[in-house]
This record gives C-alpha cells, sequence and structure tokens, in this order.
C-alpha cells in the first residue's frame, strides 16, 4: 500500500496547532490546507462550495416575496414573464 499523499494538491500548509487555532477562517476560506505534524503532512482539509451567508439568503427571500407581489399586481405568472422574455430574446437574434 503506497502512503505517500498526491503531490498535485496546492495547498497551503499549516501546523496543527495554528489549523486548531484558526480552524474558522480556514472553514470560512476556499482555499484547501495541508496540515503537517513536525513537518509531515498528516492530512488535508478540503472546503466544499461555500454555502450562501444568512444576510444573502434573507435579501433573496425578500426578493423573492417581493417579486411574487409584482406578479400577483400585474396578474401574471412566472410562466408569462419567461414565454415574453424568450419571444424578445428570439426577436433580437434575428435583428441585423
Amino acid at each position: 500500500m503506497h502512503s505517500e499523499h498526491p503531490s498535485h494538491y496546492d495547498a497551503q500548509k499549516v501546523g496543527v496547532r495554528e489549523f486548531r487555532e484558526n480552524l474558522a477562517s480556514f472553514i470560512e476560506g476556499s482555499e484547501p490546507v495541508a496540515v503537517t505534524k513536525h513537518g509531515e503532512t498528516v492530512g488535508y482539509y478540503i472546503p466544499t462550495k461555500p454555502k450562501p451567508h444568512q444576510q444573502d439568503r434573507a435579501a433573496l427571500l425578500i426578493a423573492s416575496e417581493k417579486m411574487q407581489a409584482l406578479l400577483k399586481d400585474m396578474s401574471t405568472s412566472e410562466e408569462v414573464l419567461v414565454s415574453e422574455y424568450e419571444a424578445i430574446k428570439t426577436k433580437d437574434k434575428h435583428r441585423p
């Protein structure tokens, strides 16, 4: 069994103590981290795709609610808006 880690990881190297002390910042980051102990890599932290922050979610929820209210006020639907948009987009493609 081959115990070497793949060399293709382009990761910042940090010691176990530094990793533990700064865990929150590594979790918020987007770069992989090679965790070392006495200079030897003992593991990797590879972040997943970041989730939207709570503030972003709240803004999207407000925008969605406003859009639904506008659609109701206009007595239309998302499907009608998309259909009209597609028609305009197609018309613009054929314009010289």
